[in-house]
């Protein structure tokens, strides 16, 4: 008998009930109890293993991009760009590859609104021929921090006090007092696309600088960008109160709905380039995550198309089991030294580890579409079959060998260990320049909701004081009106 041909499936392919180990239930509606009113015995195998199933059917719930949406598709090659990468996925136009697309909120827990104002995650997973690339961003470009130790600090003053586990004010308007590169994100988080429409007006940003390596192995510097076909749409306060009120999934249900009804979502994916050797030339430091690329330096270039046709056929299986990690890339595309991004790295991975297991890659939504061969084995949940007597490299026996070798980034590193920033902070301009682009309108918004966070009753002078000092050196006249703002309701 081939063990293969049955493996475990949702299908009803027994005529009757059946335990996990394929024992017929003759009676699945009482337990086996002493007389009709019980006792229940223990030796009711099946009542015990259909409860401790249904006590462990929840699995530990992300610490952040907890409540998310996904849908299935496929990113198509429209443009050349084979003199950047040697990535099989972008060869030449026409290329497509299937994909599965997660959209999240970060901060809030997974039965909360989508319409909270919350930065939104937007994750691609491109399964190719030569193995998964995840393209983990939001959408939004730059970021709160620019290091990775900053980060579990950071996420905590941005989720519920653990006294009372509620969100408050004063904790984030504290810990960012200490973060001025912060204020660059805080013009996109407070602005009025800080809550979108829904997940298909939205755009994503791979946000980190990556690495292009083409064959040659020359190394360019890139930056992603996800622009939705159907234009950028979100709420404003009232209207964010209307929408939340009726349908607190209501961005689930948009692009479940639409997809459902073949209005398939579409994004065109544009990069930004820059040779490694001019990163010096600026006034900020391109691997900073705190900072964008001015598009009048560094234009955007079309590559390719995303479309999005297929609804989950599983939401479990395909949205909660769903793991992405930054760390999943392939030959021809690579990392680069972006701090923040060194760290998720690491941080991913492990977190799905813990989240879902060891073997969490053998998971199909997880897993790779082409073959893998490693002597990863063992563990947690692996359901491979494996009948090898050989499981150590290189070995005479194993006629798997080393792939062919390809490019890599190869330039040149040096300095001394140490714990510093970065030289080139900047931490001022280009907010300042982000928020002199908004109308007047929209700059008394973003006025109101940066005064609402700082006039929390909780919020000391001196943190009030410092915010005023940053967004002041944003721009003089923000500073002032912010300051104005919290006078006139007795907060300062």
């Amino acid at each position: 008998m081939d063990p293969q041909k049955y493996l475990p499936s949702s299908h009803h392919d027994s005529p009757y009930w059946t335990t996990n180990s394929g024992a017929p239930v003759w009676n699945n509606n009482s337990s086996l109890t002493v007389g009709q009113r019980g006792p229940i015995l223990l030796e009711d195998y099946h009542l015990v293993e259909k409860l401790a199933q249904f006590d462990r059917e929840r699995i530990p719930e992300r610490v952040v991009h907890a409540r998310g949406a996904s849908a299935k598709g496929f990113f198509e090659v429209t443009h050349d760009i084979s003199q950047l990468t040697c990535a099989d996925c972008l060869r030449s136009p026409g290329v497509q590859t299937p994909v599965i697309v997660r959209f999240s909120t970060v901060i809030h827990e997974r039965g909360s609104p989508e319409t909270l104002r919350d930065p939104r995650g937007f994750a691609v997973k491109f399964y190719t021929r030569e193995g998964n690339w995840d393209l983990v961003g939001n959408n939004f470009p730059v970021f709160f921090i620019r290091d990775g130790i900053k980060f579990p600090d950071m996420v905590h003053a941005l989720k519920p006090n653990p006294k009372n586990h509620l969100q408050e004010d004063w904790r984030i308007a504290d810990f960012f007092s200490h973060i001025p590169e912060s204020m660059h994100m805080f013009t996109f988080l407070q602005d009025d696309i800080g809550i979108p429409a829904n997940y298909r007006h939205m755009e994503g940003f791979g946000v980190h600088t990556y690495t292009l390596i083409n064959k040659e192995g020359r190394v360019t510097y890139v930056k992603f960008h996800w622009q939705p076909t159907c234009g950028v749409k979100n709420l404003l306060e009232d209207e964010a109160v209307v929408v939340g009120g009726s349908n607190h999934s209501h961005a689930t249900q948009d692009l479940y709905d639409s997809i459902a009804a073949g209005d398939y979502p579409e994004w065109k994916l544009l990069i930004q380039t820059m040779d490694p050797k001019d990163e010096d030339k600026f006034d900020f430091d391109p691997l900073d995550v705190t900072k964008i690329w001015p598009e009048h330096l560094f234009p955007l270039q079309p590559v390719g198309r995303m479309v999005l046709n297929k609804n989950p056929d599983n939401f479990f299986n395909e949205n909660e089991q769903l793991a992405f990690c930054p760390s999943l890339v392939v030959p021809g595309i690579g990392y680069s030294d972006d701090k923040l991004l060194q760290t998720r790295i690491f941080s991913y991975a492990d977190t799905q580890r813990h989240r879902l297991g060891p073997n969490y890659l053998l998971l199909p939504a997880n897993a790779p579409k082409g073959p893998h061969h490693n002597n990863h084995h063992d563990g947690f949940m692996n359901f491979t079959h494996r009948d090898e007597e050989v499981n150590y490299f290189p070995s005479r026996f194993d006629p798997v060998r080393h792939a062919e070798r390809h490019p890599i980034n190869n330039t040149f590193v040096s300095g001394q260990r140490e714990k510093r920033i970065i030289q080139k902070e900047n931490n001022f301009k280009q907010p300042g320049d982000r928020f002199r682009s908004f109308d007047p309108a929209r700059r008394e918004r973003f006025v109101n909701r940066i005064a609402g966070m700082l006039s929390d009753p909780k919020c000391t002078q001196e943190v009030r004081r410092v915010w005023i000092g940053y967004l002041s050196q944003c721009d003089a006249s923000l500073g002032q009106k912010v300051a104005a703002k919290l006078q006139s309701n007795g907060a300062f």
